[in-house]
């Protein structure tokens, strides 16, 4: 197992980020590109990820589903207007493996602000991430949002 190193660290800390204001930003096309083409993004409850029970709220299994879900955001799916904050904390590494890829997580809380109303705090959770590096830097192979409540309020639109 390798150690991380200090700009490796802060590429990883620069890729956290960087996700978190693409999301954040309703700029919905650069969210895909954050994943490698074969990659597994997921958003589960965590009573199902520590039972290891399968279901999960959302789950697609490459690149180009993610870029499905950003036409179903901008182009099929109707829903009341709102505006989504991440504050992410500092990513945790676990391992490195020797050709570079990197086990992490990092808790997350997102915020939802709609028009007509108070910002509320919408889901909170941690991510639990396989990064690689590839020749663009650092990307996600798989990314399992892992929320802690079981009520979801109303429905998930934007990614987590």
């Amino acid at each position: 197992m390798k150690n991380l190193d200090a700009n490796a660290y802060l590429e990883l800390s620069r890729l956290y980020a960087a996700y978190a204001h693409a999301v954040d930003s309703g700029h919905w096309d650069l969210w895909p590109a954050f994943f490698t083409e074969q990659c597994s993004y997921r958003l589960q409850p965590r009573e199902n990820h520590e039972r290891n029970l399968p279901l999960a709220t959302l789950s697609f299994e490459s690149r180009g589903m993610l870029e499905d879900r950003v036409y179903g955001i901008k182009e099929t799916l109707f829903h009341d207007p709102y505006y989504q904050r991440h504050v992410v904390g500092l990513p945790l590494v676990h391992k490195v493996d020797e050709d570079g890829t990197i086990h992490s997580e990092a808790n997350y809380a997102v915020f939802r602000t709609k028009l007509d109303g108070p910002s509320t705090v919408f889901n909170v959770g941690r991510y639990i991430d396989t990064v690689v590096p590839t020749p663009e830097g650092l990307k996600f192979a798989s990314r399992l949002c892992v929320f802690d409540s079981e009520m979801i309020p109303n429905s998930i639109i934007y990614p987590i």
